[in-house]
């Protein structure tokens, strides 16, 4: 036991976020083994008290195909951010130096990072042990939806939302998004902090004891939420 507090009060964590390509459609043999490449990498290092000490960000130069113009319009990745930009093999390399060899916990909101991270590497880095992975992943969406008890996967500005708090930066670029996936993870830390901040959802999963109006008061993203679980 004290060996595991010990390990705990030397455990970095990394919140990473990426943003993904589709392999043209006309690369048959490669979409059977890859659907998608990942063309930014974002993260935030927190320290064993989860506050911030480093952010990572990279833009990687997809291999199969040139940047669709739905994903550019959505991220504000164009063809011209990943000109000359190094391809997946070396950013991940990079990626993993900075993690370091410290104990460490990765976190995403949701695990399509982490399967797009496995696909990848199997294809464009077979020496890569994937477990490196395996063994450090959480899905911190998970654990966010069990600790409240819900049912339905929360969005990522949706559980801002509901922390009564905007979402700083832009939505859909990876630094972004890991950074404020990385204030839910800070926030979980608090168990009675956190149970207070989501008080809204959990009176939201008894509606007939809240008024719609009183939410949408109080945060419009929950009468999303509301609608959904309904």
């Amino acid at each position: 036991m004290r060996k595991k507090k010990v390990q705990e009060s030397r455990m970095k964590h990394i919140v990473v976020d990426l943003e993904m390509n589709p392999v043209d459609r006309t690369l048959r043999e490669v979409r059977k083994k890859l659907n998608e490449e990942i063309i930014e990498i974002g993260a935030v290092r927190l320290g064993a008290d989860f506050r911030q000490e480093d952010t990572f960000q990279c833009y990687v130069r997809p291999q199969y195909g040139s940047i669709k113009a739905h994903i550019a319009q959505l991220t504000g990745i164009t063809e011209e951010k990943v000109a000359g930009q190094p391809h997946y093999a070396e950013r991940f390399a990079r990626f993993v130096d900075w993690i370091g060899e410290e104990e460490t916990r990765i976190y995403s909101w949701s695990l399509s990072d982490i399967k797009q991270l496995r696909s990848e590497c199997r294809y464009k880095l077979p020496g890569f042990d994937v477990k490196w992975l395996d063994t450090r992943w959480v899905d911190l969406q998970q654990q966010f939806d069990d600790r409240l008890g819900l049912h339905h996967s929360l969005a990522l500005k949706h559980a801002l939302g509901a922390m009564n708090r905007s979402f700083e930066g832009t939505q859909h670029t990876a630094l972004a998004d890991a950074i404020n996936t990385s204030a839910i993870l800070a926030l979980m830390q608090d168990e009675k902090k956190f149970k207070k901040t989501m008080q809204p959802v959990l009176d939201l999963l008894q509606p007939k004891e809240v008024l719609a109006s009183s939410i949408g008061d109080l945060c419009p993203e929950l009468l999303e939420l509301r609608k959904n679980l309904s």
